[in-house]
Protein backbone atom coordinates (compact mmCIF):
# COMPACT_ATOMS: atom_id res chain seq x y z
CA UNK A 1 0.00 0.00 0.00
CA UNK A 2 1.30 3.45 -0.96
CA UNK A 3 1.03 7.05 0.71
CA UNK A 4 -2.44 8.77 1.08
CA UNK A 5 -5.41 6.92 -0.95
CA UNK A 6 -2.97 5.41 -3.51
CA UNK A 7 -2.82 1.65 -4.32
CA UNK A 8 0.73 -0.21 -5.29
CA UNK A 9 -0.55 -2.78 -7.49
CA UNK A 10 2.84 -4.39 -7.02
CA UNK A 11 2.65 -4.76 -3.20
CA UNK A 12 0.44 -8.07 -3.54
CA UNK A 13 3.06 -9.82 -5.26
CA UNK A 14 5.27 -9.03 -2.25
CA UNK A 15 6.82 -12.68 -0.52
CA UNK A 16 6.88 -11.80 3.68
CA UNK A 17 8.45 -14.28 5.86
CA UNK A 18 5.76 -15.86 8.46
CA UNK A 19 8.55 -17.73 10.21
CA UNK A 20 11.92 -17.34 9.50
CA UNK A 21 14.22 -20.01 9.65
CA UNK A 22 17.61 -19.58 8.64
CA UNK A 23 20.04 -22.96 8.21
CA UNK A 24 23.82 -22.23 7.57
CA UNK A 25 23.41 -19.20 5.64
CA UNK A 26 20.00 -20.60 3.90
CA UNK A 27 16.90 -19.01 4.48
CA UNK A 28 14.19 -21.22 4.91
CA UNK A 29 11.83 -19.38 5.85
CA UNK A 30 7.91 -20.00 5.63
CA UNK A 31 6.04 -17.60 3.94
CA UNK A 32 2.85 -15.89 2.51
CA UNK A 33 3.66 -17.94 -0.91
CA UNK A 34 4.09 -21.52 0.97
CA UNK A 35 0.89 -20.97 3.44
CA UNK A 36 -0.77 -20.11 0.30
CA UNK A 37 0.49 -23.49 -1.16
CA UNK A 38 -0.45 -25.50 1.85
CA UNK A 39 -4.09 -23.57 1.86
CA UNK A 40 -3.92 -25.50 -1.61
CA UNK A 41 -3.28 -28.54 -0.77
CA UNK A 42 -5.37 -28.92 2.66
CA UNK A 43 -8.01 -27.43 0.36
CA UNK A 44 -8.00 -29.86 -2.66
CA UNK A 45 -7.44 -32.92 -0.10
CA UNK A 46 -10.07 -32.11 1.90
CA UNK A 47 -12.86 -31.27 -0.48
CA UNK A 48 -12.08 -34.45 -2.39
CA UNK A 49 -12.21 -36.56 0.29
CA UNK A 50 -15.40 -35.59 2.13
CA UNK A 51 -17.01 -34.91 -1.56
CA UNK A 52 -16.04 -38.53 -2.01
CA UNK A 53 -16.36 -40.33 0.92
CA UNK A 54 -20.05 -41.02 0.65
CA UNK A 55 -20.17 -41.87 -2.89
CA UNK A 56 -24.34 -42.42 -3.88
CA UNK A 57 -25.73 -43.22 -7.07
CA UNK A 58 -27.21 -39.67 -7.88
CA UNK A 59 -24.25 -37.66 -6.68
CA UNK A 60 -24.30 -34.31 -4.36
CA UNK A 61 -23.21 -31.23 -5.85
CA UNK A 62 -19.66 -32.59 -3.91
CA UNK A 63 -19.39 -34.97 -5.74
CA UNK A 64 -20.78 -34.02 -8.46
CA UNK A 65 -17.78 -31.38 -9.07
CA UNK A 66 -15.24 -34.00 -8.20
CA UNK A 67 -16.35 -36.32 -10.81
CA UNK A 68 -16.16 -33.68 -13.60
CA UNK A 69 -13.03 -32.40 -12.52
CA UNK A 70 -11.52 -36.20 -12.33
CA UNK A 71 -13.27 -36.73 -16.19
CA UNK A 72 -12.29 -33.61 -17.62
CA UNK A 73 -8.23 -34.44 -16.40
CA UNK A 74 -8.68 -38.07 -17.37
CA UNK A 75 -9.83 -37.01 -20.90
CA UNK A 76 -7.33 -34.50 -21.27
CA UNK A 77 -5.36 -37.38 -20.81
CA UNK A 78 -6.83 -39.54 -23.00
CA UNK A 79 -6.92 -37.48 -25.95
CA UNK A 80 -3.67 -36.29 -26.10
CA UNK A 81 -1.53 -39.26 -24.51
CA UNK A 82 -4.02 -42.10 -24.94
CA UNK A 83 -3.79 -45.43 -22.69
CA UNK A 84 -0.37 -45.19 -22.00
CA UNK A 85 -1.02 -41.89 -20.23
CA UNK A 86 -3.16 -43.27 -17.70
CA UNK A 87 0.04 -43.94 -14.96
CA UNK A 88 0.60 -40.45 -15.00
CA UNK A 89 -2.65 -39.68 -14.13
CA UNK A 90 -1.86 -38.99 -10.07
CA UNK A 91 0.88 -36.30 -11.37
CA UNK A 92 -1.27 -34.63 -13.90
CA UNK A 93 -4.25 -34.14 -11.53
CA UNK A 94 -2.15 -32.73 -8.70
CA UNK A 95 -0.56 -30.75 -11.39
CA UNK A 96 -4.04 -29.13 -12.75
CA UNK A 97 -5.31 -29.22 -8.43
CA UNK A 98 -2.31 -27.21 -7.66
CA UNK A 99 -2.20 -24.51 -10.40
CA UNK A 100 -6.04 -24.11 -10.62
CA UNK A 101 -6.40 -23.65 -6.38
CA UNK A 102 -3.36 -20.98 -6.96
CA UNK A 103 -5.22 -19.17 -9.29
CA UNK A 104 -8.27 -19.30 -7.77
CA UNK A 105 -7.43 -18.64 -3.82
CA UNK A 106 -5.42 -16.00 -5.50
CA UNK A 107 -8.88 -14.11 -5.76
CA UNK A 108 -9.44 -13.95 -2.28
CA UNK A 109 -8.99 -10.48 -1.11
CA UNK A 110 -5.34 -10.30 1.26
CA UNK A 111 -4.75 -13.90 -0.21
CA UNK A 112 -1.45 -14.79 -2.19
CA UNK A 113 -0.83 -15.53 -5.64
CA UNK A 114 1.81 -18.03 -5.55
CA UNK A 115 1.52 -18.92 -9.63
CA UNK A 116 2.28 -15.03 -10.14
CA UNK A 117 6.04 -15.64 -9.14
CA UNK A 118 8.38 -16.98 -11.59
CA UNK A 119 10.29 -18.71 -8.81
CA UNK A 120 7.33 -20.97 -8.11
CA UNK A 121 6.26 -21.68 -11.82
CA UNK A 122 9.65 -21.93 -13.02
CA UNK A 123 10.38 -24.50 -10.63
CA UNK A 124 7.05 -26.66 -11.56
CA UNK A 125 8.09 -26.47 -14.56
CA UNK A 126 11.59 -27.84 -13.97
CA UNK A 127 9.97 -30.84 -12.20
CA UNK A 128 8.24 -31.25 -15.51
CA UNK A 129 10.41 -30.53 -17.97
CA UNK A 130 13.23 -33.34 -15.64
CA UNK A 131 10.15 -36.01 -15.44
CA UNK A 132 9.47 -35.84 -19.39
CA UNK A 133 13.47 -36.31 -19.67
CA UNK A 134 13.71 -38.97 -17.24
CA UNK A 135 10.79 -41.12 -18.59
CA UNK A 136 12.11 -40.69 -22.06
CA UNK A 137 15.25 -42.69 -20.81
CA UNK A 138 13.50 -45.00 -18.85
CA UNK A 139 11.58 -45.82 -21.76
CA UNK A 140 13.97 -45.33 -24.82
CA UNK A 141 17.34 -45.73 -23.58
CA UNK A 142 19.38 -43.94 -25.92
CA UNK A 143 16.99 -43.54 -28.63
CA UNK A 144 15.37 -40.47 -26.80
CA UNK A 145 17.40 -38.58 -28.59
CA UNK A 146 15.84 -39.33 -31.85
CA UNK A 147 13.28 -36.93 -30.27
CA UNK A 148 16.20 -34.26 -32.12
CA UNK A 149 15.86 -35.48 -35.43
CA UNK A 150 12.91 -35.34 -37.06
CA UNK A 151 11.99 -38.44 -39.59
CA UNK A 152 12.55 -37.71 -43.08
CA UNK A 153 14.84 -34.93 -43.12
CA UNK A 154 18.00 -35.21 -45.52
CA UNK A 155 20.87 -35.56 -43.54
CA UNK A 156 22.36 -32.74 -45.26
CA UNK A 157 19.89 -30.45 -42.96
CA UNK A 158 20.47 -32.22 -40.08
CA UNK A 159 23.28 -29.74 -38.71
CA UNK A 160 20.87 -27.22 -38.88
CA UNK A 161 17.57 -28.65 -37.81
CA UNK A 162 19.09 -30.81 -34.81
CA UNK A 163 20.01 -27.76 -33.19
CA UNK A 164 16.53 -26.04 -33.88
CA UNK A 165 14.57 -28.94 -32.36
CA UNK A 166 17.07 -29.08 -29.47
CA UNK A 167 16.60 -25.39 -28.50
CA UNK A 168 13.02 -25.84 -28.87
CA UNK A 169 12.54 -28.72 -26.24
CA UNK A 170 15.46 -26.94 -24.08
CA UNK A 171 12.97 -23.34 -24.04
CA UNK A 172 9.88 -25.77 -23.03
CA UNK A 173 10.37 -24.84 -19.14
CA UNK A 174 10.85 -21.53 -19.90
CA UNK A 175 7.96 -20.83 -21.92
CA UNK A 176 5.75 -22.88 -19.65
CA UNK A 177 6.84 -21.00 -16.65
CA UNK A 178 6.76 -17.35 -17.99
CA UNK A 179 3.01 -18.02 -19.74
CA UNK A 180 1.76 -18.58 -16.20
CA UNK A 181 2.82 -16.40 -14.11
CA UNK A 182 2.89 -13.42 -16.88
CA UNK A 183 -0.88 -14.04 -17.07
CA UNK A 184 -1.83 -14.06 -13.60
CA UNK A 185 0.72 -11.42 -12.61
CA UNK A 186 -0.93 -9.29 -15.72
CA UNK A 187 -4.88 -10.19 -14.12
CA UNK A 188 -4.04 -8.97 -10.81
CA UNK A 189 -2.47 -6.10 -11.56
CA UNK A 190 -5.12 -4.61 -14.08
CA UNK A 191 -7.66 -5.23 -11.40
CA UNK A 192 -5.59 -3.43 -8.63
CA UNK A 193 -5.35 -0.32 -11.06
CA UNK A 194 -8.94 -0.44 -11.36
CA UNK A 195 -9.66 -0.88 -8.23
CA UNK A 196 -7.53 2.17 -6.80
CA UNK A 197 -8.95 4.13 -9.41
CA UNK A 198 -12.37 3.74 -8.35
CA UNK A 199 -10.89 4.49 -4.96
CA UNK A 200 -9.77 7.47 -6.10
CA UNK A 201 -11.91 8.89 -7.75
CA UNK A 202 -14.62 8.31 -4.37
CA UNK A 203 -11.97 10.20 -2.62
CA UNK A 204 -12.97 13.37 -4.54
CA UNK A 205 -14.53 16.07 -3.20
CA UNK A 206 -17.08 16.79 -6.32
CA UNK A 207 -20.27 17.25 -4.28
CA UNK A 208 -21.37 13.82 -5.11
CA UNK A 209 -20.68 13.19 -8.23
CA UNK A 210 -17.43 11.13 -7.33
CA UNK A 211 -19.79 8.32 -6.66
CA UNK A 212 -21.53 8.61 -9.94
CA UNK A 213 -17.99 8.92 -11.46
CA UNK A 214 -16.81 5.77 -9.89
CA UNK A 215 -19.10 3.86 -10.84
CA UNK A 216 -17.68 2.96 -14.79
CA UNK A 217 -14.39 1.79 -13.28
CA UNK A 218 -15.99 -0.02 -10.11
CA UNK A 219 -18.66 -2.00 -12.71
CA UNK A 220 -15.51 -2.77 -15.35
CA UNK A 221 -13.45 -4.37 -12.30
CA UNK A 222 -16.69 -6.37 -11.74
CA UNK A 223 -16.66 -7.61 -15.27
CA UNK A 224 -12.17 -7.92 -14.87
CA UNK A 225 -12.84 -9.97 -11.66
CA UNK A 226 -14.93 -12.05 -13.62
CA UNK A 227 -12.49 -12.72 -16.68
CA UNK A 228 -9.53 -13.25 -14.29
CA UNK A 229 -11.85 -16.62 -13.04
CA UNK A 230 -12.13 -17.36 -16.40
CA UNK A 231 -8.51 -16.55 -17.16
CA UNK A 232 -7.38 -18.40 -13.83
CA UNK A 233 -9.11 -21.99 -14.96
CA UNK A 234 -7.81 -21.34 -18.49
CA UNK A 235 -4.30 -20.93 -17.99
CA UNK A 236 -4.32 -24.11 -15.37
CA UNK A 237 -6.04 -26.32 -18.43
CA UNK A 238 -3.06 -24.48 -20.74
CA UNK A 239 -0.22 -25.13 -18.12
CA UNK A 240 -1.79 -28.85 -17.55
CA UNK A 241 -2.27 -29.22 -21.34
CA UNK A 242 0.80 -28.56 -22.11
CA UNK A 243 2.47 -31.39 -19.45
CA UNK A 244 0.18 -33.85 -21.55
CA UNK A 245 1.46 -32.96 -24.81
CA UNK A 246 5.05 -32.92 -23.50
CA UNK A 247 4.84 -36.08 -22.21
CA UNK A 248 3.01 -37.61 -25.45
CA UNK A 249 6.34 -36.44 -27.49
CA UNK A 250 7.86 -38.55 -24.54
CA UNK A 251 6.10 -41.83 -24.61
CA UNK A 252 5.65 -41.77 -28.33
CA UNK A 253 8.87 -40.78 -30.33
CA UNK A 254 9.18 -41.62 -33.59
CA UNK A 255 10.96 -44.33 -34.99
Amino acid sequence: MADGNKIDPIHQFVISPLIEVNIAGYDLSFTNSSLWMVISAVVAITFLTVSMQKKALVPGRGQMISEMIYQFVASMIRENIGNKGREYFPFIFTVFMFVLLGNMLGMIPHSFTYTSHIIVTGVMALVIFLMVILIGIARHGTHFFSLFVPPGVPAVMMPLIVPLEMISFLVRPVTLSVRLFANMMAGHIVLKVFAGFSIALVSLNLGGAEYIASIVPAAFNVLLIALEFLVAFLQAYVFTLLTCIYLKDTIEIHH
